[in-house]
C-alpha cells in the first residue's frame, strides 16, 4: 500500500539537473537522498558536516516516521557514514531535511552536487503507554545483557 508524504523542493536543482528522491528498484526500501552542495567539498578523515538535501517533509500521519540512514557501500568502501547514525524524522517536523555525513575512513571524501549519500527510510510508529511495576513477569531471557549468548 502506497501512502502519499508532502514534500517541498528547497533547491531549484532537484527535478531539475538532479532527481527527486524515488525508489532504485520495484522493491527497494528507501530513497535516495543527495547532496545538495552549492559547489563539491571534501572531508578529511574523522571530520564530519551537516550537508543540505534540498527537501523538506512532511509526514502528517502519526503513525509514521522516517529515518535517514547510510548508504552502505558508501560506509563499507568510502568510510562515509553519518555522524548522528541514524536521523529520525518525526510526523510533524517540516523543517529542510539535513544529513550529518561523517569521513571515518583513512583518505579525504569528496563529494559533488547532487551524490547520493544517504537514504530516506519511512516506517511504521507504535505508540505506547508505559506502565510502571514492582517486577517483570520472568522471560526465557531475564537481563541477560550484552552478549549474554556468547557467539558459537
Amino acid at each position: 500500500m502506497n501512502r502519499t508524504v508532502d514534500f517541498r523542493c528547497l533547491d531549484p536543482r532537484l527535478g531539475r539537473d538532479f532527481p527527486l528522491p524515488d525508489y532504485a528498484t520495484a522493491q527497494a526500501a528507501g530513497m535516495d537522498l543527495r547532496a545538495m552542495v552549492e559547489q563539491p567539498i571534501e572531508l578529511a578523515p574523522g571530520e564530519a558536516r551537516l550537508v543540505p538535501t534540498g527537501l523538506a517533509i512532511h509526514i502528517g500521519d502519526p503513525g509514521l516516521c522516517a529515518t535517514i540512514l547510510p548508504r552502505s557501500g558508501l560506509g563499507h568502501k568510502q568510510g562515509l557514514v553519518l555522524g548522528n547514525l541514524v536521523g529520525l524524522i518525526d510526523a510533524d517536523y517540516q523543517g529542510p531535511l539535513m544529513v550529518s555525513l561523517w569521513n571515518r575512513g583513512g583518505a579525504t571524501i569528496r563529494i559533488a552536487p547532487g551524490d547520493r549519500v544517504a537514504q530516506l527510510v519511512f516506517l511504521p510508529v507504535a505508540r505506547v503507554v508505559l506502565r510502571q511495576v514492582d517486577e517483570f513477569e520472568q522471560s526465557a531471557r531475564g537481563e541477560g545483557g550484552f552478549g549474554h549468548t556468547g557467539v558459537r
